[in-house]
């Protein structure tokens, strides 16, 4: 699984103007499944999510984890997170898992991160969505499941 987490201040997802999820404080994680990605990826991932020292600290150290703020996160399905752009100019997504699968790995990552005690919204699978936030300093971080 790939996943881009950004540290939000606020996040907020919309589908033909009708808000459809939200957070405050917390994350806002757009999560890819790629082929062959299964529910053990999904699981692994949400507790590398869960326990991922991204905000700050009485210091001003990032030294906590969501874990740790009670912030919440709201999780977006972002297929394009697997563009394969080594050759021309166009991007390719022949990685991604297909449909049907993609979206039971990241419903099943959301329920998972759900189980971890993380208050979690989600967009709508497939949908046409137009996602709002204000990245918290920024934070921004990319996660693959693949990587060594």
């Amino acid at each position: 699984m790939r996943a881009l987490i950004q540290r939000v201040a606020q996040a907020r997802v919309e589908v033909d103007g009708s808000l459809i999820g939200q957070t405050g404080p917390g994350a806002l994680i757009l999560i890819c499944a790629m082929q062959g990605d299964t529910v053990v990826d999904a699981e692994k991932m949400a507790a590398k999510i869960h326990k991922l020292r991204m905000f700050r600290d009485g210091a001003g150290k990032m030294n906590l984890a969501l874990k740790d703020t009670g912030g919440g996160a709201l999780v977006v399905s972002q297929f394009t997170l697997a563009a394969d752009t080594r050759s021309g100019n166009r991007p390719g997504f022949s990685t991604a898992a297909p449909p049907a699968e993609a979206e039971r790995l990241y419903l099943h990552f959301a329920q998972t991160l759900r189980g971890l005690g993380v208050a979690v919204e989600t967009g709508e699978f497939g949908a046409e969505m137009a996602v709002h936030l204000v990245n918290d300093g920024p934070v921004t971080i990319w996660l693959d499941s693949a990587a060594p």
